[in-house]
């Protein structure tokens, strides 16, 4: 059984949709109002989770199966919800996550072709919780990929692994997220990232603002 927790919000997206600039937005929003915020990533999240990271992100030799990569993520996964996610939530802290289950059926699942339902058992078993609010920067391919070269010709980053996949595994993954928002409307706001950033932000701030009136 997935628990809901309504102080664990996530943003998901593909490469470049800008998922930073609304973190921090975010975090400013609930820190001017008093609350304690955690911010944190996946994969990653602690320092066990972010050698994980660094073995599935990393650029090598040997192809990663798609299993192997769905395993590694549930692996830093499971740390992070024991070791961060669910002690702040306990203490009754806000916590903000850069994608989290979410990402797995977009990319292992939607765009890898891995069974969905064994990503569902996976969720149930090592991780039980599931975002009360996921906000999805929806943003085109094409639009995406002037971005992330853009980042990569100021030398601020080289594409990782996975951000080296070609236009129609992005494709797919765009598909994942936006069918995972249709099957829970109720859980996901959909903000249209091909906006200015600004705007985008401005946009999540509203969008977490009205959940909050929601939910209280």
């Amino acid at each position: 059984m997935l628990q809901s927790q309504p102080r664990f919000l996530t943003l998901e997206g593909g490469e470049g949709a800008g998922k930073s600039t609304v973190l921090s937005a975010l975090r400013d929003a609930l820190l001017a109002d008093g609350q304690d915020v955690v911010c944190t990533r996946e994969p990653g999240g602690t320092p066990l989770a972010e050698r994980i990271r660094e073995v599935l992100l990393g650029v090598g030799d040997e192809p990663m199966d798609a299993h192997a990569e769905l395993l590694l993520m549930f692996a830093a996964r499971a740390q992070h919800v024991t070791q961060v996610i669910r002690p702040a939530l306990a203490r009754g802290a806000w916590v903000i996550c850069d994608r989290f289950t979410d990402s797995s059926y977009a990319y292992q699942g939607a765009a890898r072709g891995l069974d969905t339902a064994f990503i569902a058992a996976l969720e149930r078993g090592a991780v039980g919780i599931v975002p009360g609010l996921t906000l999805l920067l929806d943003l085109d391919v094409a639009s995406a990929r002037a971005r992330t070269r853009g980042r990569d010709l100021l030398g601020e980053s080289a594409p990782d692994r996975i951000e080296s996949e070609r236009d129609a595994f992005f494709e797919h993954v765009r598909m994942g997220f936006r069918e995972r928002a249709t099957r829970e409307p109720e859980r996901f706001r959909v903000l249209d990232a091909s906006l200015r950033a600004e705007q985008v932000a401005a946009n999540a701030v509203a969008a977490l603002a009205d959940y909050r009136k929601q939910w209280s």
